[in-house]
């Protein structure tokens, strides 16, 4: 039959729209494409299903009998007894409602609670510029002055000493600034030794007199009554902001073509990271005071950080070194091409990326510094998944018990740790150019 006796035919009504097959939409894809793709993979997925029914059967009566309002630890026993028969177990959280200023702020005096708070909420304030680009960057003139008003806040006294501290770092800057044209070794070296000399030997002077003077002061608080979080967060945050430049320092130091700068380099990080923390920490405590001069009174908490900071800006200065290396050779190359001198080109080509291909390594660092100053306990300070539970325990009313401090402790470090983890997430993200 030919073609022009072909009718043609065309359609005058759609169809009308059918649901996909069950196994292709919905609940029932998701866990066949996530939990069922295979048979290892289902045997995989009911063997966690299973840990996980005996892990909630196990520890949900626990939470279940938990008491909120008791005097003492024998209280809760009898109380669970009495409600849930003899034999039942529970958690006994009325210790946290009566001790929780404890694991907070540690020992500091309950009248001047405000000013812990206070220097928490600042900290809000104060890395709010410094972690998200949308704000105003008239805000960092505030972080760069919240250092000082939080350790001025926390442990009180003159506020002179701490304005000399300010005034040494705007020496600094001034030596910097005015000799940078002369030459830029000679004005880093300017911008390092003036404040040095300042603050030893006219911090003390011009203290003495201003104090004479113009009285500023507030009720000091002594180093031995922090502990807690307030202790964890004071020396975490003080590692992470030193820690980080050090870190970046060292690590350029590295790969310095300088002999000396190189060799220096070196030996303090492989020396650093080849000595545990503990040790540090007791050099901290024990053996600092030796090398310096008599009669010189270096706060404990001070010293920790110091030997923190160290501690951490190693680990941080070899995830640095990784990043640059990453870096490809023509990112040098581009940065001469265009006339640049080292600083410039670090600061704008190279430094940029490697620290975006660093940020896990340096959160990763970040987060473990975070979690090992618990390990003060063992010089002497009361940290607050130790410390304050055992001066708890102590207390006759509270002997015996064990899990719960380790619970709520637990769980903020968590929250806080957590917290520094799904920032990097984002930071990552926002950074992540080269697949656009």
């Amino acid at each position: 039959m030919s073609t022009s006796q072909t009718a043609a035919f065309v359609r005058k009504d759609m169809l009308p729209p059918q649901d996909p097959p069950t196994s292709q939409a919905g609940l029932v894809k998701w866990l066949r494409e996530n939990l069922f793709a295979s048979w290892f993979n289902a045997i995989l997925t009911l063997s966690s299903v299973f840990v996980i029914y005996l892990l909630v059967t196990h520890f949900y009566p626990w939470f279940r009998h938990s008491v909120w309002n008791a005097n003492s630890l024998a209280e809760c026993r009898t109380i669970i007894a009495a409600n849930w028969g003899e034999g039942a177990s529970g958690a006994c959280w009325a210790m946290l409602r009566e001790r929780w200023h404890q694991f907070i702020f540690g020992f500091y005096p309950p009248e001047l609670y405000w000013r812990p708070i206070a220097v928490f909420l600042g900290l809000l304030l104060a890395v709010a510029p410094v972690l998200f680009t949308q704000l105003p960057r008239q805000m960092l003139l505030f972080s760069l002055a919240y250092p000082l008003l939080a350790i001025w806040l926390l442990w009180g006294g003159s506020a002179w000493p701490v304005i000399m501290i300010a005034a040494g770092f705007g020496i600094g800057f001034l030596a910097l600034r005015f000799l940078d044209e002369v030459s830029s070794i000679l004005a880093i070296v300017a911008a390092i030794v003036a404040p040095i000399l300042f603050w030893l030997f006219a911090v003390g002077p011009l203290d003495d007199v201003l104090s004479t003077m113009i009285p500023l002061a507030i009720e000091p608080v002594a180093s031995d009554r922090f502990g807690g979080f307030l202790l964890a967060i004071t020396i975490g945050a003080g590692g992470i902001a030193l820690s980080l430049p050090l870190g970046i320092i060292l690590a350029l130091g590295r790969q310095s073509n300088m002999f000396l700068i190189k060799s220096c380099s070196v030996m303090f990080i492989e020396f650093i990271r080849g000595v545990p923390l503990i040790t540090l920490l007791f050099v901290a405590s024990l053996l600092l005071n030796y090398f310096l001069p008599p009669g010189t009174n270096f706060d404990i908490i001070l010293r920790v950080m110091i030997l923190v900071t160290m501690f951490a800006a190693a680990y941080i200065a070899e995830v640095i070194r990784g990043g640059l290396a990453a870096l490809p050779r023509g990112q040098y190359e581009a940065a001469d091409a265009l006339g640049l001198d080292y600083w410039k080109a670090q600061r704008l080509i190279i430094l940029p990326q490697a620290l975006k291909i660093s940020i896990p390594g340096i959160v990763s660092t970040f987060i473990g510094m975070f979690k090992d100053t618990t390990l003060v306990t063992f010089v002497g300070l009361f940290d607050p998944l130790k410390g304050i539970p055992d001066f708890i325990r102590a207390d006759f009313n509270w002997k015996g018990i064990y899990w719960e401090p380790f619970v709520f402790v637990g769980a903020i470090f968590f929250i806080l740790n957590f917290s520094m983890s799904r920032y990097a997430m984002y930071l990552e993200r926002k950074l992540k150019r080269d697949h656009r």
